[in-house]
């Protein structure tokens, strides 16, 4: 076990202010591996000061200066990657595979997206008889989630400073150990003291008052919607500017004429995917009635494929939340066609892949985030039935649908109420926006509308 000192602020390492220290646990032995200081107030301040003093000079300079800063901080972190992947699958759970590809290779080809976009994007234009500026919003206070440690840093903080935004983050308590990482490689790309700052602490404490912060000018954060509504009434009352990326329930709607066979198999990939701890994952699979018997069978058979292939999910509370969600799922009814909510080791904070069958619209389980490896499987009886619902949940955040013909899939995608939709599998876009609808949040990531979320404009007349 090793203790990480200090907080990264105003371009180095200092103490924390209080003694106070949270443990980080391997999920998948449930060992304490680290600990990091538990950030206070007082840390919290002590670093939005120094974000604020530093936006002046970061805001003033070159887009072409703060790309090559960027791009610096890409190489860095390329250079870290392995790094990177061992710790999160230490501090996550995740296969060390799918940590190398997803949980480090994106967020680094994410960071070498937005060092380029940072040297082309139009800061200036005319506009009839003015010239429209598009300027950093100011300080950020970014909270980040524990799912996709790294790539939720890198999805805000790059278009930040991509901006000329100055930042301030706090990450998940669980994940803190990869943001430390993130923070060497900002140390070591050379970007000017207090533009990038970390907080390590818990949520209640450090997360709030960073949001609540007078000198804070936009707060973005990924996590549940339930805090989502908080920070969002925090900044409301303080009229300051907020991202939100929260819930989602995504629906896989199979329309009649899909190859069935493949769209449940890549179905339950999905869900699978990171344990099922990822907020866009297609949770609620749509089946017409004449096919549901088939794809129930199929989603069976392929979850069991993945009982030794997955990780644990985060922590004790994570693995007891998702047990209830089955348990409950079970006791409205549903019929439990493949894991359960036992656990299948004996060590670590395992759930067995799970497929519920015979669920309905208003079942627990198909209305509320589970966050874990659990799909439920609903039948529908036509088209509009489907609609309404993948349409019948308060989130709106992702979904997909499958059909023989792609003008038809993309038809219905076009009347699904969420932000993304994959057609007949296509594959997921980190260039492409990414948010919700409804209650999955406010604002966009990823890609050029995820730098316009750290912009403001001013119109000058001539």
């Amino acid at each position: 076990m090793k203790a990480h000192d200090g907080m990264y602020i105003d371009g180095a390492w200092r103490p924390a202010a209080g003694r106070d220290v949270i443990e980080v646990v391997n999920p998948a032995d449930e060992r304490v591996i680290g600990t990091v200081p538990a950030g206070t107030a007082e840390d919290v301040d002590a670093a939005v000061r120094a974000a604020r003093a530093a936006l002046p000079g970061w805001s003033a300079t070159p887009p072409a200066e703060r790309a090559a800063r960027l791009a610096a901080l890409r190489d860095a972190l390329a250079a870290r990657e392995e790094e990177i992947a061992e710790t999160v699958t230490a501090e996550l759970g995740s296969p060390l595979a799918f940590s190398r590809t997803v949980h480090a290779g994106m967020p680094i080809a994410v960071a070498g997206f937005y060092a380029g976009l940072a040297a082309t994007y139009v800061f200036e234009e005319k506009v009839g008889n003015s010239t429209v500026y598009h300027e950093p919003v100011g300080v950020v206070g970014a909270i980040t989630p524990w799912n996709y440690p790294l790539h939720q840093i890198v999805a805000k903080t790059a278009p930040a400073l991509a901006a000329g935004c100055t930042v301030v983050l706090k990450p998940a308590e669980d994940t803190p150990l990869t943001a430390r990482l993130f923070a060497g490689a900002v140390d070591e790309a050379g970007l000017p003291a207090g533009v990038f700052n970390l907080v390590t602490g818990v949520g209640p404490v450090a997360g709030q008052a960073l949001a609540e912060h007078p000198d804070v000018d936009l707060v973005s954060f990924t996590g549940s919607t339930a805090v989502g509504r908080r920070i969002g009434a925090i900044a409301g009352a303080a009229v300051k500017k907020v991202a939100l990326e929260l819930g989602g329930k995504s629906a896989n709607v199979i329309l009649p004429g899909a190859d069935l066979a493949r769209a449940v198999n890549v179905g339950v990939a999905n869900v699978m995917s990171n344990s099922g701890q990822t907020c866009s994952a297609w949770t609620r699979m749509l089946v017409h009635r004449d096919q549901y018997d088939e794809a129930v069978a199929l989603a069976a058979t392929a979850a069991a494929k993945y009982g030794e292939r997955i990780g644990p999910v985060v922590n004790a509370k994570q693995r007891a939340r998702v047990r209830d969600y089955i348990e409950k799922g079970v006791a409205e009814g549903a019929r439990l066609v493949a894991g359960g909510p036992g656990s299948p080791r004996e060590r670590g904070y395992f759930v067995s892949p799970t497929v519920l069958a015979d669920v309905t619209p208003e079942m627990t389980v198909a209305q509320e985030e589970i966050f874990g490896p659990v799909l439920s499987i609903l039948r529908y009886d036509d088209e509009e039935d489907a609609l309404r619902i993948a349409n019948g949940t308060v989130y709106g955040l992702a979904g997909a649908v499958w059909a023989g013909d792609e003008a038809e899939a993309v038809a219905f995608a076009r009347r699904l109420d969420t932000g993304q939709v994959d057609i007949n599998g296509g594959r997921f876009n980190p260039l492409a926006p990414f948010g919700g609808y409804k209650q999955s949040g406010v604002g966009r990531e990823l890609g050029t509308h995820g730098l316009t979320e750290y912009l403001q404009t001013k119109s000058l007349q001539f």
